[in-house]
């Protein structure tokens, strides 16, 4: 268990679309919601949704069944590791996390700072 589904920020049956949604009305840097990811795959099981500087990121959590750990977005050496999702949730409520832009090639942080409910 990832320790997510008693969570306020734990958004289960919610799809890409509506978690984006929720966030982008929400429009508060750092605004944050966990969903299931939209691929059944057991080896990235959650996705954290994060609201900056009018965008939404969706960053892929990993799991890592050789160390039963969570780690974000895609493998890096030196990656931090977690032992649960809500780790991972409450190191990023008290350091930035790294949003990156693929598309636009930039780089922006945000703390998780505002928790999203979806209805």
């Amino acid at each position: 268990d990832a320790g997510v589904h008693s969570k306020a920020w734990y958004a289960a049956t919610c799809d890409r679309k509506t978690a984006e949604d929720a966030l982008y009305q929400s429009n508060k840097d750092g605004s944050f919601l966990i969903r299931k990811s939209s691929g059944q795959d057991s080896r990235q099981p959650y996705t954290l949704v994060v609201f900056y500087n009018r965008r939404v990121y969706n960053i892929p959590i990993r799991f890592i069944e050789s160390t039963r750990q969570y780690a974000l977005g895609r493998e890096k050496s030196g990656e931090e590791r977690f032992d649960s999702v809500a780790e991972i949730v409450e190191n990023h409520q008290r350091t930035s996390l790294v949003l990156i832009d693929s598309q636009n090639n930039t780089k922006d942080s945000t703390k998780l700072k505002h928790i999203v409910r979806v209805s």
